[in-house]
C-alpha cells in the first residue's frame, strides 16, 4: 500500500514540477512518509519512475484483446484501426506517466534506455506478427514495424503536448492506412 501511495504521489509531482525538480523528500512528504520509507521501496527516484513506466505498459496492454502480434498477423484493416483507436483513448490515462517518463530520461540515461527498450519490445511484437504471417521481404520488416510504431509514438506524444491540433478521427483514418501500407499490403 505504502508503494502504491509512493508511486501515485511521485506521479502527481511529476506532473505538477516537473522530473527533475522534483525530490526523493518531496515524494516521502507528499506521501506523509519518511525518506527511509521511500528506500524502502525505491532505491533511487529512478528506479521508482521505471516502475511507473511499467505501470504505464500495463495500462496500454492490459485491454489488448487481441494482442499486438495477432492483430498485425491478421493484416485486417478493422483489427488494426481498432488496436490503434484503444491507445487513442487511453493516451489521456498514460499522459502524466510518458511526460515524466521523458523528463526523466532527458536527465538519467538508465530511464533513456528503459523508454528505448520499451519501444523495441512493441517493434518486435509487431514484427512477430509479420514473421507469423510471412508478409513482406523478411529484410524489410523490423524496418517496417519502426515506421508505423514510430508515427503512432510520435503522433501520441504531439497529442499529450499539444492536444488535438488536428482532426483526431482522420488522424486515426490516416494512421490506419500508413499501418495497412507497411504491415498489412
Amino acid at each position: 500500500m505504502t508503494r502504491q501511495l509512493l508511486l501515485r504521489k511521485a506521479l502527481a509531482l511529476f506532473d505538477e514540477k516537473g522530473y527533475a525538480s522534483t525530490t526523493v523528500d518531496d515524494i516521502a512528504a507528499a506521501a506523509d512518509t519518511t525518506r527511509t520509507t521511500f528506500y524502502a521501496h525505491f532505491p533511487s527516484k529512478a528506479h521508482l519512475m521505471q516502475s511507473l513506466i511499467q505501470e504505464a505498459n500495463n495500462i496500454l496492454t492490459s485491454t489488448d484483446s487481441p494482442p499486438l502480434p495477432a492483430v498485425v498477423r491478421s493484416g485486417e484493416r478493422k483489427e488494426i484501426k481498432a488496436w490503434l483507436a484503444r491507445k487513442f483513448d487511453q493516451w489521456a490515462a498514460i499522459r502524466p506517466y510518458v511526460i515524466a517518463g521523458h523528463q526523466a530520461a532527458a536527465v538519467d540515461p538508465d530511464i533513456q534506455a528503459a523508454l528505448d527498450r520499451w519501444f523495441d519490445e512493441t517493434v518486435e511484437e509487431m514484427q512477430q506478427g509479420l514473421d507469423q504471417a510471412g508478409r513482406f521481404d523478411p529484410a524489410t520488416r523490423r524496418d517496417r514495424c519502426l515506421l508505423a510504431f514510430g508515427g503512432l509514438e510520435f503522433l501520441s506524444r504531439r497529442w499529450m503536448r499539444l492536444g488535438w491540433d488536428t482532426d483526431g478521427e482522420q488522424a486515426l483514418d490516416l494512421l490506419t492506412d500508413t499501418w495497412c501500407h507497411l504491415l498489412a499490403e
